[in-house]
């Protein structure tokens, strides 16, 4: 009996510090706006996009909303999935798992709110775009899991962080043409790019815990290879533009990309561990240019190109 009264004394205290409830913020990854800017970018882009103008404010706040809390609960089934591994690699042996901050039931009970709340929002659109929203949620599971079994965990990864835009596209015409397929592609194309660049600053760790990715699978070419893939994004990127009859902006916001894309190479000719992660953190940067492309392409190319 006192020993209840003693566990459950030590319980309340742990959930009332701030520690505790931070270690949750660290295991969605809210401390690191990053991943979530990534994903959101090209989501919120697609929404323009599809629009072919400026989108329902409404549909944009359940996108951004639902893009967090989808990317949110990635973190968390990666974590939970990764647990065992992310001990033994040196940038993720302090992950609120890992470290023992939380323990593996409260972050399922974390990850059922997020999912909890992401089906509550995706509710708010079409049934086609439910249905959709479903699929892009079985490859997010999937994911950590081809670590295992694959060198190419990074194309399931960049179809995840890509689902977003077929959604949007589902939402705005009820179905998914060629050409979001075409940016689809070239979305995920980027997003191998760039974890590549990620990939790299493990991959030391990686190969002694035996986990897959493009960055052992490429080796000494990495740099070439993801050089090669930043260029293939382009292009499709730019074959969307050309089929959908695109204006200046949106390849002005493709030749920012390309800015971004050099100045990640030029900083990672040594490829250490610390430029390549500031080269998969600029990123988010290439996907700002696509997005403020896409605004600017939608909303004042229109109006700019009927005063000619």
């Amino acid at each position: 009996m006192r020993r209840n009264r003693i566990a459950a004394a030590d319980f309340v205290h742990t959930t009332a510090s701030f520690a505790y409830w931070l270690a949750y913020l660290r295991l969605a990854r809210l401390d690191r706006p990053v991943g979530t800017l990534l994903l959101l970018w090209p989501t919120l882009a697609a929404l323009f996009l599809a629009a072919d103008a400026l989108p329902d404010l409404r549909l944009l706040a359940i996108f951004a909303l639902g893009t967090i809390l989808m990317r949110s609960a990635g973190c968390v089934i990666n974590d939970i999935l990764d647990r065992n591994h992310d001990g033994l690699v040196e940038r993720t042996r302090n992950r609120a798992l890992p470290a023992g901050d939380l323990q593996l039931l409260e972050a399922v009970v974390f990850l059922v709110l997020l999912l909890s709340a992401a089906f509550s929002v995706a509710l708010m659109l079409t049934w086609a775009t439910l249905v959709v929203a479903c699929a892009g949620l079985l490859i997010a599971i999937i994911y950590p899991l081809m670590k295992r079994l694959t060198y190419l965990p990074q194309v399931v990864l960049g179809a995840a962080f890509s689902w977003g835009l077929l959604m949007a596209w589902t939402e705005v015409h009820g179905s998914i043409p060629r050409e979001c397929w075409l940016l689809f592609t070239g979305s995920l194309i980027w997003i191998v790019a760039y974890d590549t660049w990620y990939a790299m600053v493990d991959r030391e760790d990686d190969l002694k815990a035996g986990i897959k990715s493009t960055a052992i699978l490429f080796g000494a070419l990495d740099r070439n290879v993801i050089g090669s893939l930043q260029l293939l994004a382009l292009l499709v990127f730019g074959l969307f533009g050309w089929q959908t009859e695109s204006g200046l902006f949106w390849y002005a916001g493709l030749a920012a990309m390309a800015a971004t894309f050099w100045f990640q190479r030029r900083i990672t000719t040594r490829r250490d561990k610390t430029a390549c992660f500031k080269a998969f953190s600029n990123n988010v940067w290439s996907g700002f240019g696509l997005f403020a492309g896409a605004v600017m392409d939608r909303t004042l190319w229109p109006w700019i190109s009927s005063l000619v």
